[in-house]
C-alpha cells in the first residue's frame, strides 16, 4: 500500500513539474505595451523605408553591446538641422538638444536581467533585423511584432542549428 501511494505521489510530483516547465516555456518574457507611445512622434517608415536608412546607422550599439542601443540626438542633429527642421516633432527634438536634455525614449523590446541576448552574435549568423523585429521599414510607430517567449526563442535556435543549452541565453 505504501508502495502504491509513493508511487502516485511520484506521478503527480512529475506532472507538476511538467506542467510547470510548459508554463515557463510559454509565458511571455516582455509583458509591456507592445507599440508604446514615444515621447517624440518618430516614423521608422519614413526613415527605414522611404529614405532606406539601415537599422545599424542609428542603432550603432547593436554591433559591440548587449542592447542595440538608442542613437544620441547628435545621430538626428546630423541631418535634421538642414532637414525638416521646421516641422513641429524636429522642432521639439532640436529644443531638447539645446537644453542638452535627453529624449526619454519608451523601450519596445526589454528582456529580464536573466536572459542574455548578443544581438552580435545573431548578425554574425547573418539573421536578418526582421527576423525578431517584424517590418520596421512599414512601421509608423514601432511595433513588437514578435511575442517573446523562450519557446520561441529556442524554436529559432533549432531551426538555425544553434546551440539550445540553458547557459547560452541564461545568466
Amino acid at each position: 500500500m505504501r508502495r502504491v501511494a509513493l508511487i502516485v505521489v511520484m506521478t503527480l510530483l512529475a506532472g507538476m513539474l511538467t506542467a510547470l516547465l510548459a508554463l515557463i516555456y510559454n509565458l511571455p518574457l516582455d509583458t509591456r505595451d507592445p507599440a508604446p507611445v514615444q515621447p517624440l512622434a518618430f516614423s521608422h517608415s519614413l526613415h527605414a523605408g522611404d529614405y532606406r536608412i539601415a537599422c545599424r546607422y542609428c542603432h550603432r550599439g547593436v554591433e559591440i553591446s548587449r542592447t542595440a542601443g538608442i542613437p544620441p540626438l547628435a545621430t538626428c542633429q546630423a541631418c535634421h538641422l538642414h532637414i525638416a527642421s521646421d516641422r513641429p516633432e524636429i522642432v521639439k527634438l532640436l529644443d531638447q538638444m539645446k537644453r542638452e536634455e535627453p529624449v526619454e525614449w519608451v523601450k519596445v523590446y526589454d528582456l529580464p536581467e536573466h536572459v542574455y541576448f548578443p544581438h552580435m552574435m545573431h548578425l554574425r549568423a547573418q539573421l536578418d533585423c526582421a527576423l525578431c523585429h517584424g517590418d520596421v521599414a512599414g512601421m509608423e510607430r514601432i511595433t513588437r511584432s514578435v511575442e517573446l517567449k523562450m519557446g520561441w526563442c529556442l524554436g529559432c535556435h533549432r531551426e538555425h542549428l544553434a546551440s539550445i543549452d540553458c547557459w547560452t541565453c541564461h545568466i
